[in-house]
């Protein structure tokens, strides 16, 4: 697993590398869209545009999200995970987007793969898209998440959300020649941002303590936020 420290590798490096806009572009079609998040989360920051632009969409909340602040002063696990359900709710509103939500409730940092297997073979049908974290992401969960994925389904489609702050542009551990492009209009790309400051758990400090300070700080949040989403495919 990759080292998730600092603040990352600044926005403006990545906005200067043409390869990012030179990518093939990928077309939401009328398959339907299965997307696995480990936490919640995750999907609005992965592929929130994705969501908005599908017709018919099943969100896979593996886990609830109740590590995310461990030591914290303010909140318990049990709290912060009914938190991020809530959130979860006001996210995918705000988003406009209604899918139908499958929880899972496996723990927060330590899914078992194999038993997620299991639960999505009855969740991806055959012909739908799953979109999923992607298996080299630097986080347990998000690559338990897009392995487990990448046997269960046909279509994957898996997408970035730590690789922006510990890659860099022309990273060789990074599958470029797989990654596609989806150009978000203007008001999708805004209501993603919304979305994504509806986790208050995860943009704003829950106390005064170093242990519950934000995780998706700003320049975090800058990168999974822009006018287009990163999919390897």
């Amino acid at each position: 697993m990759t080292a998730i420290e600092g603040a990352g590798t600044a926005e403006e490096l990545w906005q200067a590398w043409p390869a990012l806009d030179a990518l093939p572009r990928f077309t939401p079609d009328d398959r339907p869209l299965v997307v696995v998040a480990p936490h919640p989360d995750d999907e609005v920051l992965g592929v929130g545009g994705l969501m908005a632009l599908s017709g018919r969409v099943r969100l896979v909340a593996v886990t609830d999200g109740e590590a995310s602040h461990p030591g914290s002063s303010a909140r318990t696990p049990a709290e912060m995970a009914a938190t991020r359900r809530r959130e979860t709710a006001d996210a995918l509103a705000v988003l406009g987007v209604t899918p139908e939500v499958e929880r899972l409730g496996m723990p927060d940092g330590g899914i078992d793969e194999d038993e997620l297997v299991e639960r999505l073979t009855d969740l991806v049908p055959d012909d739908a898209w799953c979109a999923a974290t992607w298996r080299g992401d630097g986080h347990p969960d998000h690559e338990a998440v897009g392995r487990a994925a990448a046997r269960v389904s046909t279509r994957l489609l898996e997408y970035p959300v730590w690789a922006w702050h510990w890659s860099r542009p022309d990273d060789h551990r990074v599958p470029w020649s797989t990654a596609l492009r989806l150009d978000l209009p203007p008001a999708v790309a805004e209501a993603k941002r919304r979305a994504a400051r509806a986790y208050a758990s995860q943009v704003e400090p829950l106390g005064p303590d170093p242990a519950d300070a934000p995780i998706l700080p700003p320049p975090v949040l800058a990168r999974l936020t822009r006018g287009y989403e990163v999919l390897f495919g």
